[in-house]
């Protein structure tokens, strides 16, 4: 047997009796026979293992549970857990919780009346749920509702304070927009009058501030916002409310900007493109009422321009020196007006405009701007055409001034509506002073 092996040669294995193949060896016949259960075994012991020693070694009360992160201004988190509980009764007792409004939307909130709601948080606002992640403690937390006012040291609201940052507009209780007022077209809504014969030109209107019927009013239009940002953003933030303003149906922000000036309280106004003198060289833009279309044509154009913006009390003329002095144009386009339920307003630029001669024919509200205040845009000459008008309001008892939204227009309109009511003056939205016309 000995010299058997050393004949064999080296790495050949035996053959196998049975088969006539070449034997395997030992350890490898062993190596091939280990269970492959054994590692996935091993891995799922590692993996509990490390679940149970994150657990141990982690201090996560939330158990991992979903957060959010919400920044929030200084001062909204209360001081304490248990700050957004009701306030405390005299003597240190907490005040019973008022059953009787218990929330019926399955909530779990009692006393709110509102889904969502925290209690005590004012209404409108959204609650957030804060969790302290060292104790697992929860909080209710109001934010951004800036409808409550600043409370002082008893618990009762400020008088003082409306809520809002200093030099910030307080907020105008307006009109929501009617589905009752309008009217659905191809290019859009339009405004129209209701079944019930109420007309967007009233439900819109700010409600005039109370004066005698010998007091000297003087209505401010000021146009072209909508299509430049920072001056409609100017406008919005240094004018009262109380003066009108007028957007050119341009621009994408037109809608949104209309919007924000009705909730600060503002009258707007609708500016129709219309044919100049020296058009086209002068244009005012896409969709321009032109005299050399038909009633219908422009009619149809008009109501493009109505539909980029909603809850207006009526319109102006944008130019339109030739359109309004030409009667088959002006004629039906004020027809229009007046069936839509608005006011009219000619901005004073042309002496041939024709827009009072029709809007008396159709019952239409109407008013015409007796001074252009900026027509020369320099301090000299805003503060001489806003003493023309202060006169005319004086002999005549109200009149109608017109500006642009130019940086300098708002500058001197704000100095000069400061001194105002100081000298008699009160100033009125646009639809006192056109429905004082219409009854005349």
């Amino acid at each position: 047997m000995a010299g058997d092996d050393l004949e064999k040669p080296l790495g050949v294995p035996e053959p196998d009796a049975a088969n006539g193949l070449a034997a395997e060896p030992e350890h490898r016949r062993k190596r091939r026979h280990v269970p492959v259960e054994m590692p996935i075994a091993a891995l799922l012991a590692l993996c509990l293992l490390g679940f149970v020693g994150w657990a141990v070694v982690v201090d996560d009360p939330t158990g991992g549970e979903p957060t959010a992160i919400v920044a929030l201004p200084p001062g909204t988190i209360p001081a304490t857990p248990n700050a957004a509980a009701p306030a405390s009764e005299p003597g240190g007792a907490a005040a019973p919780a008022d059953r009787s409004g218990a929330d019926k939307q399955g909530t779990g909130q009692p006393g709110t009346g509102q889904k969502g709601a925290a209690p005590g948080a004012p209404a409108g606002g959204q609650t957030v749920t804060i969790i302290d992640g060292s104790t697992g403690k929860r909080q209710q937390v109001s934010v951004g509702a800036g409808e409550g006012k600043p409370e002082t040291a008893d618990g009762k609201a400020d008088p003082k304070a409306d809520g809002k940052p200093s030099g910030q507009k307080p907020d105008v209780k307006v009109a929501a927009i009617e589905q009752s007022l309008l009217e659905a077209t191809r290019h859009g809504h339009v405004p129209r009058i209701a079944l019930d014969g109420t007309r967007p030109s009233v439900v819109y209107a700010r409600k005039a501030p109370p004066a005698s019927e010998a007091s000297i009013k003087v209505a401010l239009v000021v146009e072209g916002l909508g299509v430049g940002s920072s001056g409609s953003a100017r406008a919005l933030e240094k004018l009262p409310p109380v003066v009108s303003l007028a957007f050119v149906p341009y621009g994408n922000e037109v809608g949104p900007l209309a919007a924000k000036a009705r909730g600060q309280g503002h009258e707007i106004l609708l500016q129709l493109p219309m044919e100049p003198f020296d058009y086209p060289d002068n244009d005012p833009g896409p969709q321009t009422l032109l005299t050399s279309l038909t009633p219908e044509q422009n009619v149809d154009r008009m109501q493009w321009a109505m539909s980029r913006m909603q809850g207006y009390v009526g319109v102006v003329n944008y130019m339109g020196g030739r359109f309004t002095s030409t009667e088959t144009a002006i004629g039906p386009v004020l027809r229009e007006v007046a069936k839509r339920g608005l006011v009219y307003v000619d901005d004073g630029t042309s002496p041939r405009s024709l827009a009072s001669q029709f809007a008396g024919a159709n019952n239409l509200p109407f008013a015409k701007a007796a001074v252009v205040i900026d027509a020369v845009p320099s301090n000299a000459e805003i503060d001489r055409a806003l003493a023309r008008l202060e006169t005319t309001a004086r002999e005549t008892g109200s009149a109608v001034g017109i500006a642009r939204a130019l940086p300098l227009s708002i500058e001197r309109l704000t100095q000069w509506i400061k001194q105002a009511e100081g000298r008699g003056i009160v100033l009125v939205p646009i639809t006192a002073i056109t429905t004082r016309a219409k009854a005349s």
